[in-house]
C-alpha cells in the first residue's frame, strides 16, 4: 500500500447531509405525492411541454426523498409536519 493513500475516517459532509431524517409515515406521503404529481405530469404534457416536464421533475424528486428517507426541507432546518 502506498504510503500517500489515505483512508477517510468519516464520509464527506455531503454524504452526511443525505441521512435519513423522516419516519415511515412521511416517506408514505412524499410517495403518494410523488405519485400523484406523476399523474399530473402525464395531462399536463398534454397541454403545456415546460409544465409537465416541471412537474414530472419534482415527482422524481419527491420519489427520491421517499426513496432515501430524506426531506431536503428539514436538512435547510425547517419544521414540517411529515
Amino acid at each position: 500500500m502506498r504510503e500517500d493513500f489515505q483512508v477517510a475516517a468519516q464520509p464527506p459532509e455531503t454524504v452526511q447531509q443525505f441521512r435519513p431524517n423522516i419516519d415511515n409515515t412521511g416517506r408514505w406521503v412524499r410517495g403518494l405525492a410523488s405519485f400523484a404529481l406523476f399523474i399530473g405530469a402525464a395531462f399536463a404534457l398534454r397541454i403545456h411541454l415546460v409544465l409537465g416536464v416541471v412537474l414530472f421533475l419534482s415527482a422524481g424528486f419527491l420519489l427520491f426523498e421517499a426513496s432515501r428517507g430524506w426531506c431536503a426541507l428539514r436538512t435547510c432546518g425547517i419544521r414540517t409536519r411529515f
